[in-house]
């Protein structure tokens, strides 16, 4: 391993990035979109009662704006990073080629939907999301809070994400509806 791990944030890791950070940089990855598709059945949701949790998606002319985190001490970074994002086999462990803001490009390890998995979820509406999402908690939290915060985190860094804030009103109608 290089003496650099650079991490590729687009969902808790924005808000939460579980590691001491020694530089952040706004970076843009192509290719894939962020998307709630993957079923949460650990850190926001559970085996009964799944959530709904982020995850990169491949997706042809796709673009997810995110935030580029150097590791301060990249092999428990790595460490961190596995036990949290690999619990379940859902997510592949990848290096990804992201463009920064003054058009070069750097590489980060990014964790990408296993299409082929049980817990990839691609076709769900946004009504059937904020049921989910407004219900749904698990060993982290519940999982409205994760929606909320990662919204939060990406309009504090100046990248809104529209879909998210039109997720985040619906789940704000269904939990105020119950």
């Amino acid at each position: 391993m290089s003496d650099e791990l650079w991490v590729f944030g687009y969902g808790s890791l924005i808000f939460d990035p579980e590691m001491e950070v020694a530089e952040a940089r706004r970076a843009t990855l192509h290719g894939f979109r962020r998307r709630f598709c993957m079923w949460s059945i650990h850190h926001r949701g559970s085996e009964d009662e799944p959530g709904l949790v982020l995850a990169l998606e491949p997706h042809e002319g796709g673009t997810c704006e995110g935030m580029a985190f150097r590791a301060a001490d990249p092999v428990p970074a790595l460490q961190a990073l596995r036990a949290r994002e690999l619990v379940s086999s859902a997510y592949h462990e990848r290096t990804l080629t992201l463009r920064q803001a003054d058009g070069g490009t750097l590489d980060a390890i990014g964790y990408v939907v296993d299409t082929a998995h049980r817990q990839y979820v691609p076709d769900l509406s946004l009504d059937q999301q904020a049921e989910i999402i407004a219900r749904a908690r698990g060993d982290r939290g519940p999982n409205h809070e994760y929606l909320m915060r990662t919204a939060d985190g990406l309009r504090e860094a100046g990248m809104a994400d529209p879909d998210l804030d039109r997720l985040v009103a619906r789940v704000q109608q269904v939990r105020d509806a119950a």
